[in-house]
């Protein structure tokens, strides 16, 4: 194990954000078109011939028109030691664990910052403590997470947001002084392996009206059929709990002849009724296309969870299907589409992610985001069915 450095020990960008809706919002007086800068920059410095190092990376972003996105935070703030078969870490890190592109079922250190990104693709700096093992049987990876940090929400007059008001300040949180993980992963010939357990705080809220949970599809009590209401505005005694749980997960990738075939399944306990969910799929890589250099990856994917109603996203018995297509130009032009669809109501989110590099210190970001298909009986995305977006951010950095 060891320490890698670019050489130039601070590095960042800075980035201007533009996000359009096209669509008049459900609710007065939301905005049609906002504005936002980020700043994220990286200090990494090498000590003790390369067997220490520290790394800090502090996050700021201003909101032209959202205070609560208007935020900063250290995603990286860590101190390391390297030896020749383990290392050890102390301070706030990102850690990402699975192989699936739809959903990260496995991927429970870090708490989201839907601020940053309404799917939970960004996260917060978690403080902790780590120590990893590499042997020829596999890493082995131990954590003692230190605090809980809550999941943060853009504001109610703000789009995309919750489409029902939230009661954060008297959320629930059981435990969250210290959690546990444990990781041991493999690779032997074409197939990686990875078995995980942790233990502690969800980082995922159910929510509660009253002392009876609310199923985020239909938005209806467990154990009622009838809806809590049909005007989502009505709502105003939702809290999030954050409850203790045991999740074991399991992640599974096997290459073959250009082919990727990837799995991610959990078990998780102490959040309602012990439930299992498995996300998989394949990935077909298609290189130099007609000898023009292009890379063409298609993917698709299912995701299958037992709560059904009950789970805790809307994604519970859904499919995805996307492609990935690189340039391999000068400029590193790469796209991502998709659409993941329910298998039972047809509703669909579509996406497209695009960027390209402008010179040797800029780049453009293109992300766009539609809802089709949503039915009133699917309380909460019909909550979204009209903040589809475009958005566009500039980076330059230094």
């Amino acid at each position: 194990m060891g320490a890698s450095s670019t050489g130039q020990p601070l590095t960042g960008h800075v980035s201007v954000e533009g996000r359009f809706f096209p669509e008049t919002a459900l609710r007065d007086n939301l905005q049609t078109a906002n504005l936002s800068i980020a700043i994220e920059s990286e200090f990494y410095r090498d000590l003790d011939n390369a067997r220490q190092a520290i790394t800090i990376v502090p996050f700021f972003r201003w909101d032209q028109q959202d205070s609560n996105r208007s935020h900063w935070d250290f995603r990286e703030l860590t101190w390391q030691y390297f030896s020749d078969s383990w290392e050890i870490s102390i301070g706030a890190r990102k850690i990402f664990w699975g192989v699936t592109e739809s959903k990260h079922l496995v991927d429970v250190v870090n708490q989201i910052d839907l601020l940053e990104s309404f799917e939970g693709e960004e996260k917060l700096g978690q403080p902790m403590v780590s120590v990893s093992t590499s042997h020829s049987w596999g890493l082995l990876e131990t954590f003692a997470l230190i605090g809980f940090r809550e999941r943060n929400y853009v504001g109610q007059d703000r789009r995309p947001s919750i489409p029902f008001p939230l009661d954060s300040e008297n959320s629930i949180v059981e435990g969250g002084k210290l959690n546990l993980a444990v990781r041991w992963s493999h690779t032997r010939g074409p197939l990686d392996l990875v078995v995980s357990h942790f233990h502690g705080t969800a980082r995922e809220p159910r929510f509660f009206v009253g002392n009876r949970p609310l199923r985020i599809a239909a938005l209806t009590l467990v154990s009622d059929n009838e809806p809590v209401l049909t005007d989502l505005t009505q709502l105003s005694t939702v809290v999030p709990a954050y409850e203790n749980i045991d999740q074991a997960g399991l992640e599974v990738q096997l290459t073959a002849s250009g082919w990727l075939l990837k799995m991610e399944a959990i078990n998780r306990w102490g959040q309602g009724p012990r439930f299992a969910a498995v996300t998989a799929g394949i990935e077909y890589a298609l290189s130099n296309l007609r000898s023009t250099g292009i890379e063409l990856g298609i993917l698709a994917e299912y995701s299958y969870d037992e709560r059904g109603l009950e789970a805790l996203t809307p994604i519970e018995d859904d499919v995805f299907v996307g492609a990935r297509l690189s340039l391999n130009d000068v400029q590193a032009t790469q796209f991502l589409a998709g659409a993941i669809v329910d298998r039972l109501s047809g509703a669909s989110l579509f996406s497209v992610d695009a960027s390209r590099r402008l010179g040797e210190r800029s780049s453009l970001n293109i992300q766009m985001r539609a809802f089709a298909g949503i039915s009133s009986a699917d309380m909460f995305l019909y909550g979204l069915r009209k903040d589809d977006y475009v958005q566009a951010a500039l980076r330059v950095y230094f």
